[in-house]
Parts: structure tokens; C-alpha cells; sequence
């Protein structure tokens, strides 16, 4: 069985492959990070927030501990999805504050950025979300988001402000909640702009009063202090993309799956072409080309120079990018960034960085007063009814009819028979040990798996309990997808006010929790 890289990475399983780890904090504290211009990229983030519309005084606070030469960041980020899209979206954005809270020092200050992914060009990743009303009715919203341009370049529509205006009026709460909601919504989409925009001010909104800057790399201001990264990358533009690969094979020696890979002239650059569209740039040793046309070492250096934010950096680039502009002293992360890191350390030496350490992010699953008492009758946690909603059914119709065949504790107990009558066999005749185990080993998991399905035979006959599963489903597995990385954030303010994000922001940072709503 593979194994989760973000499971070995948070035990401490991976050396080879991190400089350092969660239990790192206070050596990555005590890190300096003197090349950073930090009097550059405050003015730059001025820049950002007074055309972003949200420069004001918290604002100029946090810059200005930016600008201490001392200062240092906790800095998370994600795609501009609609809404704030999932709830990790704004659970990662949380957790960086917390971080940053616990880490901050008068003589070095440390303040939490959330980096928008503006530059990215995957439509079908940011033009939905889900949301579930007090009837239990998802609402599902698709934009139609324009496939392959920089989502910092979509212009916010109109029809897009009505759409979703429709959804907020259609959905089933207290209207005091929904009044509240709408108000953030409304001033998020007052100012106007990019689609990216739409998303930096909801996010500003939400975590702003907790400590966090939000951070558009496409904002000229931005693309500038990044330029010389990105001019160092285009130098050696087959290195990086070598070293990822030869992590990738190391992975797979210790039993990983690599989550990036570089294709023979695959660089880890995209160019913005004439017509908007962002394309990967790939190198045959003399020239770059796209999909539609080749460049010249010197056109492409050209672009850079005369507008930064046109040549962007992909998966295997991007955190150093990010990591060069600003003094990272954690990156709050996702598992599957976890899995692009492992990749990377090499990529940071390439541009004479250190990799920060990576912080598993926050994991909160929210559960309202009715799902508590579902799960309450189940007899089941929230993981277990995301792991495995049918076994956890059948487990509770077993325990109502006193079907022991189907309980763990009777096979635990015939394990241990068997494991015991093995032993025994061994010892009359030792080359009958391996026969003998082979046989307890099938036996068990051949039981394991009869009882498996006859606890899915008992859930398919109880109407009842199907019906507490299907709303529990509809909350802790919405589309099939567990929770925080299907339902928006928004869901929980608009049926709860304000308590799910007070409650949010007073967890320990890295929680992961099961957090009950009143």
C-alpha cells in the first residue's frame, strides 16, 4: 500500500527530503532573513491594498511590522475560489494568523500573508462552491469562469453580482445572518476588479482583524520585487525541472508517488500570451516555444522586463517565488503541498534559499447542534461517518439488534484464537509456522470482509437510520467530498453569525478537530 507522504512527512519520516519539520518551530524562529528588502515589499503591499480598497489603519499596522528588519512571515495561500470556495480556503488563512500569533516577538515581529493565487488559469477549480441552508438544501453555484486566463485577469460580470445575490436571498436562515453575510458579500464586490480581487477582499474581510495581509502576485507593485527570481529561473531553465525529477525518482524508492513531474523541455514557467491565455513554456536547449509559437531566450527575458506578471511561475517554482519576495518562516500547508514540497529542496538552492519549514494546516470539521445528535445516535464520529458512512449504519443496526457476529470485538476475538493456535502448531512442528500464519492472516481478513458486507446488508434495510445517514452525508460529506474541502465557509456565518469564526480563531494553530456549533 502507498503510503500518504503528508502522514510521513508529519511524522517525521522524511529527512531526505525537508530541511525542516513540524517540530522545527523554534529553530525555524530563530532563523534570519537578512537578503529580503522588507521596506520594498511593505510599500509594494501599500500599493496592493489602497487599489484593492482595503488600506486602513490595521492595514498600515501590519505593514509597518513587515518593514521591521527583524520581521518574519507565516505565509499560506490558495486559489481565488468563489465565495472564499472550500473552508479550508479560509481555515489555512486562520491558521497562519494563529501561527503567526504564537511566534511573534516585539524585537521580531511575525505577521501572517495569505498569498491569492491569482495567476492561476484553472477555471473548473474556482468557478463553484456548495453551501447547505437550515433545510438541508445544498445550493450549488457554477460561474461561468473563462478556461485558461489568469484568474487575477477575469473581469468581475455583473450577471456573476446577481447570481450570487440570487443564492444568498434563496437560502434558508435567519434573515439577520443572511443580512450579515450579504453586507461582507456586497463590500467584497463594490470595489470591482478581477475575479481574484472578489476573493482577496472576502478574505480580508474574515481574517484581516486576526493579523493577515493578502497578497496578489499578479498586482504590478508585486510582479516587480519578483522579476529577478523569475530572470534567475530563465537563466538555467532546464535545472530546476531536472532536480524535481530526480526527487521524484528518490520518492519512488522509498515507496512515494511523486505529485510533479517534468517532461522532457518542460520548464516550471507559463507565459501570458496575446490573447490572454497562460501557456507552459518548454526549452529545447535553444529556444522556448508553447503551444503556439517559440520565443527566443531574448524575447521572453524581454516580456519579463517589460511586464513581470506575464511570465509566472508553475507548481515546482512557485514557493520559491513566494519564498524569495518574503521572509518565510513557516508555510502553512494542504497535503498535497506537502507531497509538491518534498520535491522542492533542491529548487530553493537553485536561487540560494533555504526551504522554510512546512505547517500542516488546521483541519476543522464543523459540526451544527442537529449533526451532533445524529452522529450522538450513530454512535459515530464525523471521520468516521466521512471514512466510511455505510459501515458506521451497519454498525448501529448491529448494536441495536445485537448482531455480535458483525461486532470488532468478536473478530478480536477470533484473531486472538487464531493467533494463539498458531503459535501452538509452530511449536509442535516448526515448518508448519508460515503455513499457519498465512492461514490466520486469510481467515481473519475473509471474516473482516463477510462482516463488512453484512453490515451493509443491515444498513440497506433500515429505512429509518438511511434517512439520519443521507442528512449526515449531506453535512460531513457534501457531493461525496468530506466537508472542509467541499462547503463553503460562508455556510456556517450564515447560519450561525459570527461564532464559527470567534471559535475558529481561538484553536491552538495545527488543530484538527471536530468542532461542535451552538
Amino acid at each position: 500500500m502507498t503510503r500518504s507522504m503528508a502522514a510521513a512527512y508529519r511524522a517525521g519520516d522524511l529527512p531526505a527530503f525537508f530541511r525542516l519539520g513540524p517540530g522545527d518551530l523554534e529553530r525555524a524562529a530563530g532563523e534570519t532573513r537578512p537578503d529580503v528588502d522588507r521596506a520594498a515589499l511593505a510599500g509594494a503591499l501599500r500599493a496592493y491594498h489602497r487599489d484593492l480598497g482595503t488600506l486602513d489603519a490595521d492595514v498600515e499596522g501590519l505593514l509597518a511590522r513587515l518593514a521591521h528588519p527583524a520581521s518574519r512571515v507565516v505565509v499560506t495561500g490558495q486559489q481565488a475560489g468563489l465565495l472564499t470556495g472550500p473552508a479550508y480556503s479560509v481555515h489555512k488563512g486562520a491558521d497562519a494568523a494563529l501561527l503567526a500569533r504564537q511566534l511573534d516577538r516585539e524585537d521580531a515581529p511575525v505577521v501572517a500573508v495569505y498569498w491569492v493565487a491569482s495567476q492561476d488559469h484553472d477555471a473548473a477549480e474556482v468557478a463553484s462552491t456548495t453551501l447547505l441552508d437550515h433545510a438541508e438544501d445544498l445550493h450549488r453555484l457554477t460561474l461561468d469562469v473563462p478556461e485558461g486566463v489568469p484568474v487575477g485577469r477575469v473581469p468581475w460580470l455583473e450577471e456573476w453580482t446577481a447570481q450570487v445575490l440570487s443564492l444568498l436571498d434563496r437560502f434558508d436562515t435567519a434573515p439577520e445572518y443572511r443580512a450579515a453575510v450579504r453586507a461582507r458579500v456586497e463590500r467584497a464586490l463594490a470595489g470591482g476588479g478581477s475575479y481574484a480581487d472578489v476573493f482577496a477582499r472576502l478574505i480580508h474581510g474574515l481574517l484581516a482583524p486576526a493579523g493577515v495581509l493578502v497578497l496578489d502576485p499578479l498586482h504590478p507593485a508585486l510582479a516587480r520585487l519578483m522579476a529577478p527570481t523569475l530572470a534567475r529561473e530563465l537563466e538555467r531553465p532546464l535545472e530546476g525541472p531536472t532536480r524535481i525529477e530526480a526527487a521524484a525518482g528518490r520518492l519512488e524508492a522509498e515507496g512515494f508517488i511523486p505529485q510533479l513531474r517534468r517532461p522532457q523541455g518542460a520548464t516550471n514557467l507559463f507565459i501570458e500570451e496575446e490573447d490572454g491565455q497562460r501557456r507552459l513554456l518548454r526549452f529545447d536547449g535553444q529556444r522556448f516555444h508553447t503551444d503556439t509559437r517559440p520565443y527566443t531566450p531574448e524575447e521572453v527575458q524581454a516580456v519579463l522586463a517589460a511586464d513581470p506578471s506575464r511570465v509566472t511561475p508553475a507548481a515546482g517554482l512557485r514557493p520559491a517565488v513566494q519564498d524569495a519576495l518574503l521572509p518565510t518562516l513557516a508555510f502553512v500547508v494542504g497535503p498535497g503541498e506537502i507531497a509538491y514540497g518534498a520535491q522542492l529542496a533542491e529548487v530553493y538552492e537553485l536561487h540560494g534559499l533555504r526551504q522554510p519549514l512546512l505547517w500542516p494546516r488546521l483541519s476543522v470539521t464543523w459540526l451544527e447542534p442537529n449533526v451532533v445528535r445524529l452522529l450522538s445516535r450513530l454512535n459515530a464520529t464525523a471521520a468516521q461517518v466521512q471514512a466510511d458512512p455505510e459501515g458506521v449504519l451497519g454498525r448501529a443496526l448491529a448494536r441495536e439488534r445485537g448482531a455480535e457476529a458483525a461486532s470488532a470485538q468478536r473478530l478480536a476475538a477470533l484473531e486472538a484464537e487464531l493467533y494463539a493456535l498458531t503459535t501452538d502448531l509452530a511449536a509442535l512442528d516448526p515448518t508448519l509456522e508460515g503455513a499457519a500464519e498465512r492461514t490466520r492472516t486469510r481467515t481473519t481478513a475473509r471474516i473482516a470482509h463477510l462482516q463488512a458486507l453484512a453490515l451493509r446488508a443491515l444498513a440497506r434495510q433500515e429505512d429509518d437510520r438511511t434517512r439520519q445517514l443521507t442528512r449526515l452525508k449531506k453535512h460531513l460529506l457534501p457531493g461525496g467530498v468530506p466537508q472542509e474541502r467541499e462547503m463553503n465557509f460562508l455556510t456556517y456565518l450564515l447560519k450561525h453569525g459570527e461564532e464559527p469564526l470567534r471559535k475558529l480563531l481561538s484553536l491552538p494553530p495545527g488543530t484538527q478537530a471536530e468542532v461542535p456549533l451552538t
